[in-house]
């Protein structure tokens, strides 16, 4: 059965005024009163190219409101709500946004920008720059600039009670997040709502996962570009996480997406294929599939069931492009590398003392503990794929490819000049040369015809002498354990 997701087609609701910034003093109240008093379908627009320093998170109370910037601009002039509480040993405020109250289906965050404000601190506890989600439906989050959070990550979509649902994420351009020192991470996207859609988002330096895939049971996530340019990334897309869906990524497919690891920045000299990179930026796993792949045995037995991932494609440095450990009933197939790739990396500290970590590689999966999947035929097996996150990309050298990354805007080739008057001669000849083509393609196409007819009649009648098996990818299964 199809899904549909409710906010595909809707068009923006226009607004005739927006609510000031002014007097700072009362504005978290102002606009938390405003939702609260207008009740269903109210729209709070914010003014374009104004930022609104907000002392506490702006709740959704009642469905189908709407936070958004008066015109809906997709630019820098989208309002944006800055977190600005105080912050105390480690604790205070961490979210703008929060859409979860047990009366928020339907609920709309466009149009607007997140400053997170950590500003290169470390990260506090308490929820992402926007909590969405939790026992509702039909929520849209779209055209929206959320960065740099205290906390974990830019969006999070929590899964209430188990039953959120039917969220559409799309078109918004997320990062940076959080800093790639040890346990400083923050995620791009954090989704555990099922049948939802996460689609045409820029994810742009996140640092733990670009999106991350807490089961979400039924979620497609396609069309996506996530990349790194001065932080090295843990992982692109991840389904890793046992809880709280127990591992359960049936119906979830990941499609389409485009991962973009670490490229070299010194300048390209034109004949060597590599070169260094000022940060030793990477990222570590593209896609990482099954919990042993990120956290080792802290799980023992369990393992992520379900998913398909189907034509990805990935550029630039990584150390393992897809790696597969812990996992059943996958489907993995159809995912490329595209332009220039590395896959480097070693040991790092935190690798655990006797627990071999296998070499970098496109593609790698752990046939131990992989059962019942599909995929493609240039996996690689290992005999351990646990914590390959502990990995270290190299201190320096001539190790990352040259290429580039979405942020460059590419320079258009300029047009060849065209005349404004043509000889009779050259309409002539263009003439006689459209026509002796067209005589030569039909002559061919008797000749490939006759051939084609010919050979139909041969392998017919191989065909009742003989039986050919045809293999395409390979399956490999294994009992369950």
């Amino acid at each position: 059965m199809p899904l549909h997701y409710p906010h595909q087609m809707i068009i923006p609701r226009a607004a005739s005024n927006c609510e000031p910034a002014d007097p700072s003093n009362t504005l978290t109240d102002r606009l938390n009163t405003l939702l609260n008093s207008s009740g269903p379908g109210y729209v709070l627009s914010l003014c374009p190219s104004t930022q609104y320093f907000i002392e506490a998170p702006i709740l959704f109370v009642s469905p189908n409101q709407e936070i958004s910037t008066l015109g809906y601009p997709t630019d820098d002039s989208r309002a944006v709500l800055v977190v600005n509480g105080a912050v105390s040993n480690g604790t205070g405020q961490t979210t703008a946004v929060t859409g979860t109250c047990a009366n928020c289906d339907g609920v709309i965050l466009r149009n607007v920008q997140i400053n997170g404000t950590r500003a290169g601190a470390p990260p506090i506890a308490g929820g992402a720059n926007i909590e969405m989600g939790g026992p509702n439906s039909g929520q849209l989050i779209e055209y929206v600039h959320s960065y740099d959070p205290r906390s974990w990550s830019c969006l999070h979509i929590a899964e209430g009670p188990l039953n959120c649902t039917n969220v559409t994420v799309q078109n918004n351009d997320i990062g940076p997040a959080g800093s790639d020192l040890f346990q400083q991470w923050a995620d791009g996207i954090s989704v555990a709502c099922t049948n939802s859609l996460v689609r045409n988002n820029m994810i742009n330096n996140p640092t733990d996962g670009g999106i991350v895939l807490f089961g979400s049971p039924g979620t497609r996530v396609e069309n996506n570009t996530i990349w790194v340019e001065n932080n090295t990334l843990l992982g692109g897309i991840n389904m890793v996480d046992v809880t709280p869906f127990s591992g359960d990524y049936k119906g979830v497919v990941v499609t389409n997406n485009t991962i973009i690891g670490g490229f070299a920045t010194n300048p390209d000299t034109g004949s060597a294929t590599k070169g260094t990179n000022n940060e030793d930026v990477i990222i570590k796993i593209g896609i990482a599939i099954g919990p042993r792949t990120w956290f080792g045995n802290e799980y023992l037995n369990n393992v992520s069931t379900g998913g398909t991932v189907l034509n990805n494609q990935l550029t630039g440095a990584f150390s393992y492009g897809i790696a597969i450990s812990s996992a059943t009933n996958f489907t993995v197939e159809n995912n490329i590398l595209i332009g220039n790739t590395s896959f480097i990396g070693a040991r790092g500290p935190n690798c655990t003392t006797g627990d071999p970590t296998p070499s970098p590689a496109p593609f790698i999966i752990d046939i131990n503990n992989t059962a019942q999947s599909t995929t493609q035929s240039d996996f690689a097996d290992t005999s351990d794929g646990d914590s390959l996150t502990c990995v270290l990309p190299p201190d320096g050298g001539d190790y990352w490819p040259f290429g580039g990354n979405p942020s460059a805007s590419p320079t258009p080739e300029p047009s060849p000049s065209k005349s404004s008057h043509s000889s009779t001669g050259e309409i002539v000849g263009i003439v006689i040369g459209v026509i002796v083509g067209i005589l030569f393609i039909a002559l061919a196409a008797w000749y490939i015809r006759k051939w084609a007819l010919k050979r139909a009649e041969d392998r017919t009648h191989l065909a009742t002498t003989r039986h050919a098996h045809v293999r395409k990818g390979y399956v490999r299964s294994k009992e369950q354990f």
